[in-house]
C-alpha cells in the first residue's frame, strides 16, 4: 500500500469521510436517554450500509459515561442516561477506502470539568492541524497535539494520528516513538484525547491530507460542543 496517495485515492478518502459526517448528523438526531450503546452502534452501522458503504472500517465504538474513558471500548448494554457523555468512533469503507472519525457528545448537559477538557482536546486538535507541515518529523507533528495537553497535567495513551487508506491503520504514525518525515499527499488522522479512568474520556478525530499549504481536513462535522 502506498503511503503517498494519488489524487484519485484522496478523493475516495474524502468521500468516505463525508459519509461518516452524514452518519454523525444522523446519530445525533437518533440518540435518546434509555437507548443502549449497542443500539446506537447498530444504528450507525445500518446507516453506513444503507448509504453506499461496502463495510465498516472497524467495529464502531460507542462508550457512554465511564465507558467513554476506554480508548477502544466495545458497545455494551449500558443504558444512556440524562447528563451522560458519549464517545463515538466510527468509519466506513466506500469504494475500497476507509474513513475514521471520532466525536464526543453530551446528553442533557455538560459539567465544567468536561467542558474544560473538551476545550483542551479541541485546542490540541486545531493546533496540530494549523501547525503540521511537509517535512515535519513524526515526533514533531505528534508534539503539536500532545504538548499543551501534557502542560495541563494530562496525557493520552496513543499516537496523535495514523495513516488511512485501503486499511484504516497505515503509515505514517504520528508518535513520539516513530521515526520519519511527513510528505505531501500523505493522508492521516488527527485524534488527540484525554481519558480519565472511572470518570470519562474525550476524543476528537478527523482525517485529512497534507498539502503544500498544510492539512486539509476531509470532514465537515462540527467540533463544537454538542449537547443533545
Amino acid at each position: 500500500m502506498a503511503i503517498i496517495k494519488t489524487e484519485e485515492e484522496i478523493e475516495k478518502l474524502r468521500r468516505a469521510a463525508l459519509l461518516a459526517d452524514k452518519c454523525f448528523e444522523h446519530i445525533c438526531n437518533f440518540i435518546k436517554p434509555g437507548m443502549t450503546e449497542k443500539m446506537i452502534a447498530e444504528e450507525m452501522n445500518d446507516f453506513f450500509m444503507k448509504n453506499g458503504a461496502s463495510g465498516l472500517s472497524f467495529d464502531t465504538i460507542v462508550g457512554a459515561g465511564k465507558n467513554s474513558a476506554f480508548i477502544h471500548s466495545t458497545p455494551t448494554d449500558n443504558i444512556i442516561q440524562d447528563q451522560d457523555i458519549i464517545l463515538l468512533d466510527f468509519g466506513c469503507v466506500l469504494d475500497g477506502y476507509c474513513s475514521d472519525t471520532s466525536r464526543t457528545i453530551f446528553v442533557g448537559g455538560i459539567t465544567d470539568k468536561q467542558k474544560e477538557i473538551y476545550d483542551l482536546v479541541n485546542f490540541a486538535h486545531d493546533n496540530a492541524v494549523k501547525k503540521i507541515r511537509i517535512k515535519d518529523s513524526l515526533q514533531i507533528a505528534d508534539a503539536y497535539g500532545r504538548k499543551n495537553i501534557q502542560d495541563a497535567g494530562y496525557d493520552y495513551a496513543h499516537a496523535l494520528g495514523h495513516g488511512v487508506g485501503v486499511e484504516v491503520h497505515e503509515d505514517p504514525v504520528l508518535s513520539p516513538k516513530r521515526e520519519g518525515i511527513l510528505e505531501e499527499n500523505m493522508v492521516f488522522t488527527i485524534e488527540p484525547g484525554i481519558y480519565l479512568e472511572n470518570e470519562f474520556g474525550i476524543r476528537i478525530e478527523d482525517t485529512g491530507v497534507l498539502t503544500k499549504e498544510g492539512i486539509k481536513l476531509f470532514s465537515n462535522a462540527s467540533r463544537k460542543i454538542i449537547v443533545l
